[in-house]
């Protein structure tokens, strides 16, 4: 097997931090929505409460913090995104209905690439989750 230096190793754990003013809110959408279970949970951690999001056997975290005193309001774009691949289209379809379910509001996307086989969702905050309904293909 050939290892590339440069990289970072293959079995490292992605995780993306995003902070919020709804931390328990935003914590039980996506926990209701994607299934996601709560890794861990802190409050006033050198001013910061939070929680991780994520699947002890998927190598990817998703963080929702709030520097406590701070006010950080809702997405600066509307192309801050999550994507998930899901190319069964029943189980894409249950997906779905679980966005929706868990109070996350049906969008158009402002990139057309998104709506061709996909559904875009928005939270509370204004950050979009699309949902696509085909393979990952890079």
């Amino acid at each position: 097997m050939e290892f590339n230096f440069n990289m970072i190793p293959q079995d490292s754990t992605l995780r993306v931090v995003r902070p919020t003013d709804n931390v328990s809110q935003i914590s039980t959408m996506y926990r209701q929505a994607l299934g996601f279970d709560l890794l861990k949970q802190f409050e006033d951690y050198d001013g910061f409460d939070g929680v991780v999001l994520g699947h002890k056997h998927h190598p990817y975290h998703i963080e929702f913090v709030h520097k406590i005193g701070s006010e950080v309001g809702g997405a600066p774009s509307q192309e801050h995104l999550l994507v998930f691949y899901v190319d069964c289209s029943q189980a894409w379809e249950r997906a779905c209905r679980k966005m929706i379910d868990a109070g996350f509001a049906v969008v158009e996307s402002s990139n057309p690439y998104w709506e061709q086989v996909g559904k875009t969702f928005e939270d509370l905050d204004g950050y979009r989750i699309v949902l696509q309904n085909r393979d990952w293909d890079f």
